[in-house]
């Protein structure tokens, strides 16, 4: 459906997208994510047609983009949502979405489809975020496009919509049966909403694979670190797994290599805690999350962890605890440089 193969970008002398490669399959959302500037809202631009590509080439649809062959935005068949919605002020939510559509029957679809049956007549000023954010989709997909790209579509909603709507946009992409690319600076939204999840940084794609694998197995301690709360455990390697502070852990991956000190990926909800005497750590600080706690700890040999629990598991700064790792997975490491 899309093929991306060795895209480059650049702002004068600045480099925004560097040698990446993408395929998007049919049906498939694959959503992007990484640190300010590091180019993903770059890439779904140059896609749509708004940013000049200097090397490599798009194929859309069978349809071949280079430098050298330039489709403009309203013939590449893409539907395109937007954080602020982008919304015609002066035409309700009919008008909006049945904005030069022909079939007719398609803008009665998306509406029931999203809920909007009643507000048909309502003009975009009197509709909620969650609401323009709908009108802004099924705009996209009355369309009938070949494929949807999402530009930080929730980013100006509360938190709790964010939670239901991410999950109402993703329903109506799979419903339409359209590819789409979705980028985000959430990490949690991105983990939630992608059948695959692309890692940037600094212009480079450093990781494509399924949420659970960039989150269980990163590719380099900078994907470990940015898809979630992470810490380090150092370790020596032994068969089948590492000693480490916590006793032997169980690691993915070859074990037999020329370096055997590494660090292991420990995440909080890998390690449990109970208060104990002597122990083998004290908790550093506390943080209150509703449903559960957050704790930071440091290992008698000076590590520092982190470890999230139930809410009603309660231990104050400077208490002695036991702390073990609780996880019945395999742990990613990395060679400790």
């Amino acid at each position: 459906m899309l093929t991306i193969r060795d895209l480059w970008v650049r702002y004068g002398d600045d480099v925004a997208v560097a040698g990446l490669d993408l395929t998007l399959g049919e049906n498939e959302i694959i959503t992007l994510v990484g640190p300010t500037g590091c180019g993903k809202s770059t890439t779904l631009r140059t896609l749509a047609g708004l940013e000049t590509l200097h090397e490599g080439e798009l194929i859309l649809a069978g349809v071949r983009i280079d430098k050298h062959t330039h489709v403009p935005p309203e013939k590449r068949g893409i539907g395109l949502v937007f954080q602020d919605f982008a919304l015609f002020p002066h035409l309700n939510v009919e008008q909006n979405i049945g904005f030069r559509v022909k079939q007719r029957d398609l803008v009665d679809r998306w509406i029931a489809l999203l809920g909007l049956e009643r507000l048909r007549r309502a003009m975009p000023d009197t509709l909620s975020g969650g609401q323009k954010q709908r009108v802004a989709l099924a705009r996209a997909l009355a369309h009938s496009p070949s494929l949807v790209l999402l530009d930080e579509p929730l980013s100006n909603l509360d938190a709790a919509l964010k939670d239901s709507l991410r999950y109402e946009i993703r329903d109506a992409l799979k419903a339409a049966g359209v590819p789409a690319l979705w980028v985000t600076h959430d990490q949690a939204e991105a983990l939630s909403v992608g059948d695959r999840i692309g890692v940037m940084n600094a212009g480079r794609l450093v990781q494509l694979d399924t949420p659970e694998t960039c989150f269980r197995s990163p590719s380099s301690r900078f994907v470990a670190e940015f898809l979630g709360d992470a810490a380090f455990l150092p370790g020596q390697l032994a068969e089948h797994g590492a000693n480490t502070a916590l006793g032997r852990v169980q690691i993915a991956g070859d074990t037999t290599g020329t370096h055997d000190q590494v660090d292991v990926l420990v995440r909080p909800d890998d390690l449990g805690i109970a208060a104990s005497t002597p122990g083998n750590a004290d908790i550093v600080w506390a943080r209150y999350e509703g449903e559960s706690r957050l704790y930071g700890v440091e290992l008698d040999d000076g590590s520092r962890l982190k470890i999230r629990v139930n809410h009603a598991c309660h231990y104050m700064p400077g208490a002695r605890v036991r702390v073990r790792i609780i996880a019945d997975h395999s742990l990613a490491s990395f060679v400790r440089t």
